[in-house]
């Protein structure tokens, strides 16, 4: 007589305890790895708005030494070809939520150059390092 038939079992597919016990390991260490998942995106998005804060920085200085001014908005960087397009905030997704910071011409000794003179993030968020990403 056939030992399988015995069991009832015939050797192909696997038990519900063996899928239970499967299925429970798949799940802790999905939830092991979520959280650095998470914090590597973060870290990345970090990464991109420190490049485009860079960029954009610089293109302001650029444009302060050609014209002995700063620029009274941000496109007029991109109609100057000082930028290309305007980088979007990875926070919040958009090219026209930067916030911009104009120069203040009665706290300056020389003359007055007013405009915009530097640019934060938009978001309201924090940043891993708990400095708000508008203080950046």
């Amino acid at each position: 007589m056939d030992k399988n038939w015995q069991t009832g079992r015939n050797g192909r597919g696997f038990t519900l305890i063996e899928l239970l016990i499967v299925m429970t390991l798949i799940g802790i260490l999905a939830a092991i790895a979520a959280p650095s998942y998470q914090r590597s995106l973060i870290r990345a998005r970090e990464a991109v708005l420190l490049e485009n804060l860079f960029q954009m920085r610089n293109a302001l200085d650029a444009f302060f030494a050609d014209f002995d001014r700063y620029p009274e908005t941000l496109e007029e960087l991109v109609e100057t070809k000082y930028l290309r397009t305007l980088p979007v905030d990875p926070f919040t997704r958009r090219n026209d939520s930067w916030t911009v910071v104009r120069a203040d011409p009665a706290a300056e000794f020389e003359p007055a150059r007013e405009g915009i003179y530097d640019v934060h993030s938009g978001s309201n968020l924090v940043g891993l390092n708990g400095i708000p990403y508008r203080e950046w």
